[in-house]
């Protein structure tokens, strides 16, 4: 079998995640327009909170388990990587069942303390058993990204979302008349729906995958040695990601009850909320469904390098990846700020593409923050991420603070708060990835040949619009002919050449 690439296996979840997130753009737009704004925010409230918990559950295992799979398959030791997979499946079937059960049992008390809303009770309820499921998937996902095979991740990613979005409208639209918390407990059941069916999928790929190699004697840790090294391994992740996701839910504590200091009322504020969540981060993060992708399987692929000290392909993956990232986020965040009036109207939140322009102008750092995060942790650096999101949280949340509550800024007070900690982090990762790999930084390739591609792109809507109408086919029409004239303006420039397209699974064959 051929050898998998790290770009091959960025192209598997890249086709993935843009299929989830179309179905996802297409469920946010249902919810929006057909449930409301008010729903959405209630399940906001309860999703950081059900992912802190699956933190707890998780404790960073599933990205320990791929970069220990991956060395020891680096050195054709299956018989480890079977054994760290078995280990780290059984902590996680435990830990999920744990954590499920004591969730269930204080969701009451939770919902009464410390959110400003007691409609998310029956919410928690709803998501208690999802932190099992989720718990016992990426065990799985953990192994098979281990090996570099990306392609049962992205079958169950796929059928995941369809199950999801499919179940948890009809739910949602079907309850809404008895109200808004029965509404938004519908989004929850279609979560739940989806995670169960993304398990039982990436279940029979591995019984499939299991049985095409006879094992291998080779040298094989105890369990606990194993436990130990998987611990190692997670513990700063799982410090980074306990704090990641309690930042997120001290932002769905925190943004509507400052919305409310600022002259909104309760409803008012968890409908902007919903907002903020459901149409402005839905429109941001959707171009990085290519750098969630990129950052899934840089970590083994940069753990395989580095183990077998080839520290020039280090520096060449990283560098590809970083430059990928801004080649795809600069003309994504042309389209954004240039169509965020049309863009919002799409999903009934005309009043945030103010909001919408401010996330465009710093969305690029949220990107290069992922991508980086993923080198980072590919080259043992955990522990890093985790430092900058710290430095990131103490500069943002203060601003958040303030700004959220002032009459004048609003949700754009928010948002400027999240474009300095994306920066702050995303250039603090960059250092590092800089400081460890030597890997060289050339600002005219990095930087100049998309920001000409990315104001050529700003320039031809410009001359385009007043012809085209607002048409949503004109729309399309227009970022079509402007995503040709940038990658020909970085054609022509240099910015990308005859290797980078050879690089492309599928595409590059036909050019070599």
């Amino acid at each position: 079998m051929a050898k998998r690439t790290f770009i091959y296996g960025a192209i598997i979840l890249l086709a993935a995640n843009f299929l989830n997130r179309v179905l996802g753009f297409v469920y946010q737009y249902l919810i929006m327009t057909h449930i409301g704004g008010e729903a959405f925010g209630l399940f906001n409230m309860v999703f950081p909170m059900y992912m802190l918990a699956l933190v707890f559950t998780t404790a960073g295992i599933p990205l320990a388990v791929s970069k220990m799979i991956s060395e020891a398959v680096s050195l054709n030791n299956y018989t480890r990587a079977r054994s760290i997979f078995r280990t780290a499946l059984l902590f996680l079937t435990c830990s999920g069942a744990a954590i499920s059960v004591a969730l269930y049992i204080i969701s009451p008390f939770l919902a009464e303390r410390l959110f400003p809303d007691p409609r998310v009770l029956r919410l928690f309820l709803i998501c208690t058993p999802a932190i099992f499921v989720v718990s016992v998937s990426s065990a799985f996902r953990g192994y098979f990204q281990g090996m570099q095979n990306m392609l049962p991740t992205a079958l169950s990613q796929i059928c995941e979302q369809l199950v999801r979005v499919s179940v948890g409208f009809f739910s949602a639209y079907t309850l809404l008349p008895r109200g808004i918390e029965w509404a938004a407990s519908g989004l929850a059941l279609g979560m739940l729906s989806g995670e169960i069916i993304g398990l039982c999928i990436i279940i029979l790929q591995y019984k499939l995958q299991k049985t095409k190699k006879s094992s291998q004697q080779d040298e094989s840790l105890h369990p606990i040695q194993t436990m130990k090294e998987l611990f190692y391994l997670s513990y700063p992740v799982t410090i980074g990601r306990l704090f990641s996701s309690g930042l997120s839910t001290l932002d769905a504590m925190l943004i509507p009850q400052r919305l409310q200091i600022a002259g909104y009322t309760a409803r008012e504020a968890t409908t902007l909320f919903g907002q903020l969540g459901g149409a402005v981060f839905t429109l941001l993060n959707f171009p990085s469904v290519f750098t969630f992708a990129l950052a899934t399987s840089l970590v083994p692929a940069i753990s395989e390098a580095a183990a077998r000290k080839q520290f020039q392909t280090v520096k060449l993956r990283s560098a590809q990846a970083l430059r990928m990232t801004i080649f795809i986020g600069i003309p994504s965040l042309v389209i954004i700020f240039f169509f965020a009036e049309p863009f919002s109207a799409f999903f009934k939140s005309e009043n945030t593409s103010g909001v919408l322009r401010i996330l465009a102008f710093g969305g690029i750092f949220s990107y290069l923050q992922q991508t980086s995060t993923g080198i980072l942790q590919g080259l043992g650096k955990v522990q890093l991420p985790v430092i900058h999101t710290i430095i990131s949280a103490i500069i943002r949340i203060p601003i958040l603070f303030i700004l959220t509550a002032s009459p004048q800024w609003g949700l754009k007070g928010t948002a400027i708060a999240y474009v300095v900690g994306f920066f702050i982090s995303s250039t603090l990762n960059l250092a590092a990835i800089v400081h460890f790999t030597g890997m060289p930084v050339d600002l005219r390739e990095f930087l100049l040949h998309p920001l000409m591609g990315g104001i050529g792109m700003m320039l031809a809507f410009r001359f385009l619009h007043p012809f085209f109408g607002f048409h949503p086919l004109a729309f399309l029409l227009e970022i079509i002919l402007g995503a040709i004239l940038y990658f020909t303006i970085l054609f022509l420039n240099g910015g990308i050449n005859r290797e980078d397209l050879q690089r492309i699974p599928w595409i590059g064959k036909f050019l070599s």
